[in-house]
């Protein structure tokens, strides 16, 4: 029987209202800061994410203010010794890099990446205004050196210099996993115009980012040597807050996405429910697989997935929404802890998923970390003088800051509308493309920089340099193509894990998958000094000098640059083989 004229009208004018609300509203699930749906054309977009842009400018002029410096003020200021200074600063940055998962997890759990950025964000500013007082009242340092007299820190200085400093590192903690996220949330998945423009705007977080770092490393570093630090500490607290009133200043056109519960709770009962489900045979129908009747997922702030196939080892995954028998019959469907609905199984499989590319994408961070490390011990030994200026080698640095800076912008408007006649891609390379492609440009970079050290030593060897700890007449501009490749791997591997791990997370977990790559700086600094021990450790025994001894000149820099180079390439191998049989995930 065929449906009568008036109920066809009827279907015909919701589906029409349906279209409508469509083209008004975002498709993606968010809302306006009271929590109702936002209306597409009046919030979001550039016009929002221009706010979030010149926040995360503002915060990496103050961050990079701080750190690029830090080890000389506590030896200069706080007299402490080299080895402590170090230690400190290690410390210090390897816990700014771990805090986002505390500040990911209470935005995706409880608060919302808003709530969460501007709680985080004022105790940050009120940790600059600490460490500036710090710097600026004389009695909250220590007296000047007298000679060779040099009087330490009272336990209290040092109490109110780093109570500041680590109010900043608790402070990024929120900000960091938060605000590239909430950035590219302004942006609707299910417009096609939008999805291209939040492609972009990572390259563009990430062009923001460079500038405040060149800013910093610049400027900021001359007032604090040749000004004073009270200035020096108060310009990166006058840019914090700066970022705050940045920040808020775009409340009204931000669109929010609810917090999803706590994801510790979820894959909790993902355990608990395979548990009781052991026995039970993985069933070949994905339609008894149990998922909620309405359109909106049981996860708060959550889109539904759909069941994808793979990692049928883990049976877990597989039985945790099978509707047994006992369940069809009662219907009780209310407990996850006995029943999970196919979008939360699904969101564990994506993290497992997601491990194999975040493990094997860790060597680029140690590449990575050779800028702030072996390049500068290089560059000491290389002719740095241009005129009658000697250029510091920590500030080779700006080097790598700068072709950042153009590589995100040749990127966005050169690579991707060329790549993409090619691939049909709307973003040119994938994101798992993109990743690799960094992966391979970090091996040439530690090429690049073994062929450099090579001439270096031979040239030291004809100069008869070599049991002379001096500089090698061979001009620092060698360095630039090292420099310039690292910032290449920046631009595509760095700036792709942010992409790839937003774009596949699941959206009630998205800052704590944005703070994976965050963690990959940390871990890629850890695993750093783990291979520059062991090196050190066995090309030191029986008395040898090392690859790298405190004489570079009688070194080997450049075989430990090609035992990197070679270990990038065998990484490399095995992101190929992760990212081949890596399962994108299903949005219904």
């Amino acid at each position: 029987m065929g449906i009568p004229i008036q109920g066809q009208d009827f279907l015909l004018e919701r589906a029409l209202l349906q279209r409508k609300n469509s083209e008004l509203y975002t498709g993606d699930g968010s809302v306006d800061i009271q929590g109702k749906p936002v209306l597409r054309s009046k919030t979001g977009k550039w016009r929002a994410s221009s706010f979030i842009l010149g926040t995360e400018c503002c915060e990496r002029v103050t961050y990079f203010g701080i750190v690029t410096n830090l080890v000389s003020y506590i030896t200069s200021i706080l007299h402490k010794g080299n080895v402590s200074a170090a230690r400190s600063v290690s410390t210090w940055n390897g816990t700014c890099y771990l805090t986002p998962l505390v500040g990911a997890f209470l935005a995706d759990a409880y608060w919302g990446k808003y709530r969460t950025i501007a709680v985080f964000s004022s105790i940050y500013f009120i940790g600059m205004c600490t460490l500036t007082i710090s710097a600026s009242i004389p009695a909250f340092r220590p007296p000047q050196c007298l000679g060779l007299t040099c009087p330490s820190a009272t336990p209290a200085q040092s109490a109110i210099f780093f109570v500041g400093l680590y109010l900043i590192a608790v402070g990024m903690g929120g900000i960091k996993p938060c605000i590239s996220s909430f950035g590219a949330d302004q942006f609707d998945d299910t417009d096609p115009r939008e999805r291209v423009a939040k492609g972009s705007f990572f390259n563009w977080f990430f062009f923001f980012m460079y500038i405040g770092a060149l800013l910093s490393s610049s400027l900021i570093v001359w007032i604090q040597e040749n000004v004073g630090w009270a200035v020096g500490f108060g310009i990166p607290a006058l840019f914090m807050g700066l970022a705050v009133a940045s920040f808020f200043s775009g409340t009204r056109l931000y669109r929010f996405r609810l917090p999803g519960g706590s994801p510790v709770t979820r894959i909790s009962q993902v355990v608990v429910a395979s548990l009781r489900k052991w026995k039970f045979v993985v069933p070949q129908d994905s339609s008894l697989l149990y998922e909620t009747s309405d359109e909106h997922s049981a996860i708060e702030g959550s889109r539904k997935l759909g069941h994808t196939d793979g990692l049928k080892s883990v049976t877990i995954l597989y039985l945790l929404g099978y509707l047994s028998d006992s369940e069809m019959n009662s219907c009780d469907f209310s407990s996850p802890w006995r029943l999970c609905t196919v979008t939360q199984v699904e969101e564990s499989k994506i993290l497992i998923r997601m491990f194999p590319i975040w493990a094997t994408s860790i060597f680029f961070c140690v590449v990575y970390s050779q800028l702030s490390t072996t390049f500068v011990e290089q560059a000491k030994v290389m002719d740095r003088t241009v005129g009658s200026f000697t250029i510091p080698a920590a500030s080779l640095s700006v080097l790598y800051v700068m072709s950042g800076m153009v590589g995100v912008l040749a990127y966005d408007k050169i690579v991707v509308p060329m790549i993409r006649n090619f691939t049909g891609r709307e973003r040119g390379f994938s994101e798992l493309q993109r990743i690799g492609i960094g992966l391979f440009i970090s091996c040439l970079a530690m090429v690049a920089g073994a062929l450099v050290e090579s001439r270096r030593l031979q040239l030291a060897k004809e100069l008869d340099l070599v049991d002379k700890n001096v500089v090698v007449p061979l001009k620092f501009y060698w360095q630039i193509p090292q420099y310039f490749l690292v910032g290449c791997t920046d631009v595509f591997s760095f700036v792709g894990a942010m992409e790839f791990f937003y774009n596949q997370s699941p959206d009630a977990i998205r800052s704590l998958c944005v703070a994976l790559p965050l963690l990959l700086t940390s871990v890629g600094s850890y695993l750093n000094s783990l291979i520059l021990t062991i090196v050190a450790a066995i090309t030191t025994a029986g008395g040898k000098a090392g690859w790298i001894p405190d004489n570079m000149n009688q070194g080997h820099l450049d075989y430990f640059f090609w035992l990197l180079s070679g270990l990038s390439f065998l990484n490399l191998l095995m992101y190929g083989f992760c990212s081949m049989k890596y399962k994108p995930k299903k949005v219904l």
